[in-house]
């Protein structure tokens, strides 16, 4: 099963994910999507898995603080979808989806031995 691991490659959590999933052998394509912005199609199959557009975004970032007010109080999938695209950074890192389509954020340790289902 491949495994879809999207983030930035400057990005320390990233990081940490990817050379845990090398150190478990566990085999995954990284994305950076500063380079490859996701569809607004993935964007929203990822806004429905994750429980909304709200749920993406990674609050406690620079660019977030920095946004105007206006662009933080997106109402519509349509002015998410463009915040998102025209900013991927806010998306909470990484997003791994596995061949099944299934997506999860964030890294820890134990959250990735039980995706994973190794290193128990």
């Amino acid at each position: 099963m491949t495994t879809t691991l999207y983030g930035l490659k400057n990005c320390d959590t990233c990081r940490k994910a990817t050379k845990w999933l090398d150190r478990f052998q566990v085999p995954y394509t990284f994305v950076d999507y500063r380079d490859h912005t996701p569809t607004p199609e993935t964007l929203i199959d990822w806004a429905g898995q994750a429980g909304g557009f709200p749920a993406l975004i990674n609050r406690s970032s620079t660019t977030w603080r920095q946004l105007p007010e206006n662009r933080k109080a997106a109402d519509s999938e349509a002015e998410w979808k463009l915040l998102l695209r025209e900013y991927p950074q806010l998306i909470k890192r990484p997003v791994v989806v596995s061949a099944d389509g299934v997506m999860t954020q964030g890294f820890s340790d134990n959250g990735f031995k039980q995706r994973f289902g190794v290193g128990a």
